[in-house]
């Protein structure tokens, strides 16, 4: 990597080896349906807050230089967090080196060489992460996306610039601040198909917002044990946000209704459950996530049998 270069309200950030933008990226929006993120061949724009109000975050690809501009009031934060979120500070030369590497699976392996592109990014945001991961608790992730982006879309604002630049997607969106979440009353949360028990969640862990962001400048493991002293906040909640606000390296999200058996079935041949999913990748502690990131990129696919989550609408109830 190269150090950073900025003027202004761009900068220039070299990966100084190859990079992929979407493979990277895409972790962070929830579903195509969310309208903060939009992924485009070569680009990405973002819309966020900040501690300076709203911004939009445009990103351009060019080889391995990566290319971004923002507008809005919270355009110079958007800027100084736009390194860590294209993955700066994501080091896999521990990964790779050829006596880590031999401990590896073939599987995960064999990924890895298909895929020496993929960074994990680090948004520093806590409270963007953490209302979708509630909402995806105990249901199934269409159900908990279609929900996320009607919210989105009825109290989030329009992205600085959106409809009147050009180079900005038009429908592009910035989520509601904390303030605006908890002002959301509980007919509308029913209607967007979410159920009293994450709506509470929600509304009670951001009326202590403040302290949530604080946990963005703690260690991953830190920001995870803090964030489980919050009722309703367990250990998948958790690593759900610290995948994506501090590019977590090591946390998995254990109560997952897939992942266990997922990777069950890819390193032992066999379902198993989150104590046994823990036990395989207990050669890797440190880089569990990344050991999942590759599972996900081999290709492999479990058997396609057992019981599946039942897809509820309660919008009409």
């Amino acid at each position: 990597m190269t150090a950073t270069a900025s003027t202004g309200l761009s900068l220039v950030w070299d990966a100084g080896g190859p990079y992929s933008l979407h493979q990277t990226l895409g972790i962070i929006g929830r579903g195509p349906a969310d309208p903060t993120i939009r992924l485009a061949p070569g680009a990405a724009w973002l819309a966020f807050n900040t501690p300076d109000g709203p911004a939009t975050l445009g990103i351009t690809q060019r080889g391995s230089e990566l290319h971004a501009r923002a507008w809005g009031p919270g355009s110079g934060c958007a800027i100084g967090s736009a390194p860590a979120l294209l993955g700066a500070h994501d080091d896999w030369s521990g990964f790779d080196v050829p006596d880590f590497a031999e401990t590896l699976p073939r599987l995960v392996v064999q990924a890895r060489r298909r895929n020496p592109a993929l960074r994990l990014p680090a948004t520093g945001r806590m409270v963007d992460a953490l209302v979708p991961a509630v909402l995806e608790q105990k249901v199934t992730a269409l159900e908990a996306r279609r929900g996320y982006a009607s919210l989105l879309r009825k109290f989030g604002t329009t992205a600085p610039g959106a409809g009147h630049d050009p180079e900005i997607p038009p429908d592009l969106r910035v989520a509601p601040t904390p303030a605006q979440w908890v002002a959301i009353p509980s007919w509308e949360w029913h209607k967007a198909g979410v159920g009293p028990q994450r709506s509470d969640t929600v509304q009670r862990m951001l009326r202590s917002a403040s302290g949530l962001e604080r946990l963005a400048g703690l260690p991953a493991p830190e920001a995870a044990a803090k964030m489980q002293t919050i009722p309703g906040i367990g250990v998948w909640t958790a690593a759900e946000v610290t995948q994506r606000t501090h590019g977590d390296a090591d946390q998995v999200a254990v109560g997952d209704y897939h992942l266990a058996a997922y990777v069950g079935w890819a390193l032992a041949g066999k379902a198993v459950d989150d104590a046994g999913m823990l036990e395989l990748l207990e050669p890797w502690l440190g880089h569990r996530q990344r050991v999942v990131r590759m599972l996900g990129l081999s290709g492999f696919r479990k058997p396609a049998f057992g019981p599946r989550m039942t897809v509820q609408d309660h919008r009409g109830h």
